[in-house]
């Protein structure tokens, strides 16, 4: 059970999530066909199929992401006040991401790994329509381990936001149960993504218990929540969902997306865009807009609204993390953060 908070938080949202920096190409169809990928999915890779595939890849952009730290460098783009727990290696790429971060106006201060794994990349391709396939290899990110979770940082962010990537490897995902648990003894809330309609197929039962014990707050996008309850009635599943969870979001690409607190149900249009240019860090930014406005005790609307913003701003160009100053972006739209 949570706690009471002993005292106000000095984060909107601290995010633990596996460190990547992003590889972005423009790709045909029929080249992920070539590659045996599945399009719109992220599988992992290892060291030797990563290096594979970027030779093959076009052209891109290099630009640090993660899921959690797109979520966190959107939340310091709005004005919040983020943290991120993550593991790089002591490498060229471990110093790019944590420039970025701290950039974005993030505190990071976890420990670089030496000696081991290089720093983890994420390879996307994106087609035409905007969709992105994902090959991660994690590298360093697989080592984040319960020593790595500061649990002070932990304990004054008002939300602790975690990425389901991490049932992926044990190691990490023991940091993230260790990271839920200090979050609840010092009074504030749990919130995790269910990050891939794959990872909730491998891990199913044990996202539900982790969710029905310690998540207070749920994010999916509408494949992951159906699958999550194996059923294509996106109702029923959001259903049982509020059942479980004080409160929810699940994002419907064009459609906007649903927002969640016991019987309200609240559908939040998406922002209209030119042009989709590239989808990768859509969710991400949601999330940042979402949790920031839960954060600071706005109405579930107005939070899924600043959820809508954040992703509108981030598919109009490549890349996962806002280009534009999403705080401006709020003013100019009327949804004012106190």
């Amino acid at each position: 059970m949570t706690q009471t908070p002993a005292s106000p938080a000095r984060f909107d949202v601290c995010a633990v999530g596996n460190a990547i920096v992003d590889v972005l190409a423009p790709c045909e169809p029929a080249f992920l066909e070539s590659q045996g990928l599945t399009p719109g999915s992220m599988q992992l890779v290892d060291e030797g199929q990563s290096a594979a595939l970027y030779d093959a890849m076009a052209a891109g952009v290099e630009a640090s992401g993660g899921s959690a730290g797109n979520t966190v460098a959107g939340v310091g783009s709005f004005g919040g006040r983020a943290a991120y727990l993550g593991k790089v290696a002591d490498d060229a790429l471990g110093g790019v991401f944590a420039h970025d971060i701290r950039a974005a106006g993030v505190h990071f201060d976890t420990p670089a790994l030496s000696g081991g794994a290089g720093t983890g990349r994420c390879l996307i391709n994106v087609t035409p329509d905007g969709q992105r396939t994902m090959c991660t290899f994690l590298g360093a990110a697989n080592q984040l381990t319960v020593a790595d979770v500061d649990t002070a940082v932990i304990g004054d962010s008002a939300i602790v936001y975690l990425e389901g990537y991490l049932f992926d490897p044990a190691p990490a995902r023991a940091a993230f149960e260790a990271a839920a648990a200090a979050a609840h003894a010092a009074g504030r809330k749990v919130a995790i993504t269910l990050s891939d309609s794959f990872v909730v197929g491998r891990w199913r039962a044990e996202l539900l218990d982790f969710i029905t014990a310690s998540a207070d707050i749920v994010l999916a996008n509408d494949a992951e929540l159906t699958a999550l309850f194996e059923t294509e009635d996106f109702d029923a599943a959001c259903d049982r969902l509020a059942a479980l969870v004080e409160t929810a979001a699940v994002t419907r690409g064009a459609e906007g997306s649903v927002v969640i607190r016991g019987a309200e149900r609240v559908a939040v249009p998406a922002y209209p865009v030119d042009k989709v240019v590239d989808t990768t860090g859509a969710g991400d930014q949601y999330a940042a807009g979402f949790l920031l406005g839960l954060a600071r005790g706005l109405p579930l609307a107005a939070a899924g609204r600043l959820g809508s913003l954040a992703a509108s701003e981030v598919i109009a160009h490549w890349g996962p993390r806002p280009m534009t100053g999403l705080k401006a972006l709020a003013e100019e739209t009327g949804l004012a953060l106190n």
